[in-house]
């Protein structure tokens, strides 16, 4: 069923687009909350009717875009999370957490429309991109670092683990030399 959406809605488009759906969809929830216009001739012309207060409403939020648009730009999000061993995240970094951490900073951003190449599951520097509106795309830095108290926990269990290797190979170079010592007592004792 092809409808006319006459307000914004997430995850289906914008206002003034003609977009297909379900019937159930449509009849359930777009015509209820008044969101959608079915798209026949009759609503077409009211459609073209109202054509420039769907401007301005269309203009209103390209601004309100453009402007998150400007907030993200050049912007440098960084979420603090626990790493393994192996320098690898528990879990992956979601876009809802970005969303949350977006708006602690005073940008209020969907998590929909948020999107990363790949999952975020080690630590560094990822590229985010943010659909604002239909032609109004954000991009910006999200810095993934682990927290400082289980860095330095991090780095005590590497030294350990560095130190009980080197015993280890010295163990083993010392049963090494034993043995070829033993050996070479064993051929002159023929």
């Amino acid at each position: 069923m092809k409808v006319i959406l006459t307000e914004k809605v997430k995850a289906l488009g914008t206002i003034g687009e003609i977009v297909n759906v379900t019937a159930g969809f449509a009849r359930n929830f777009l015509f209820p909350r008044q969101l959608a216009l079915l798209a026949d001739e009759k609503n077409s012309n009211i459609l073209k009717d109202k054509q420039k207060a769907l401007a301005k409403k269309i203009n209103a939020e390209r601004d309100v875009a453009v402007a998150t648009k400007n907030k993200l730009e050049g912007l440098t999000v960084e979420l603090i999370k626990k790493v393994g061993m192996n320098g690898r995240l528990f879990g992956a970094v979601t876009s809802q957490e970005i969303s949350k951490e977006l708006e602690k900073l005073g940008v209020s951003v969907e998590r929909r429309l948020l999107t990363v190449d790949g999952s975020i599951k080690s630590l560094g520097t990822y590229d985010v991109k943010a659909k604002l509106f239909n032609d109004v795309t954000a991009t910006f830095k999200l810095k993934i670092a682990i927290d400082a108290v289980m860095a330095a926990q991090l780095k005590k269990e590497q030294e350990e683990a560095q130190k009980r290797n080197a015993e280890k190979k010295a163990k083993a170079e010392a049963a090494k030399a034993a043995a070829a010592a033993e050996a070479e007592a064993a051929a002159n004792a023929e």
